[in-house]
């Protein structure tokens, strides 16, 4: 198990569409060539740490953010954190957090 670059280099492209840059643009502002970024982005380079790092401050994001997702072992955590929380809860309280977090995943789609 390791990284899915695929992932990481989708994460990425979305937090650039977000931060309203082009490829070009943030590949000269952390020093990289366009084409090699644009090869991080399709999944086909890998990334270092330092590059990481400075595209993760470009977008004015985190690496976790960019991370989540690409590594199996953050998957199930996240999975097991969802799990633990609801453990103690009644019923009715299960029902009004699926509820609430329906609404909030689709407000989240909207505003992406």
């Amino acid at each position: 198990m390791g990284i899915d670059y695929e992932l990481l280099g989708q994460r990425i492209r979305e937090a650039r569409i977000k931060a309203c840059m082009t490829q070009a643009t943030l590949s000269g502002i952390i020093g990289l060539s366009p084409a090699h970024y644009s090869h991080i982005e399709s999944g086909k380079a890998k990334i270092n740490l330092p590059a990481l790092v400075s595209i993760a401050q470009a977008l004015d994001t985190t690496i976790d953010l960019l991370l989540y997702d690409s590594i199996p072992v953050l998957k199930d955590t996240y999975g097991k954190e969802f799990k633990d929380l609801l453990d103690d809860c009644t019923h009715d309280e299960k029902e009004i957090l699926l509820q609430n977090t329906i609404q909030m995943k689709m407000v989240m789609k909207r505003n992406h």
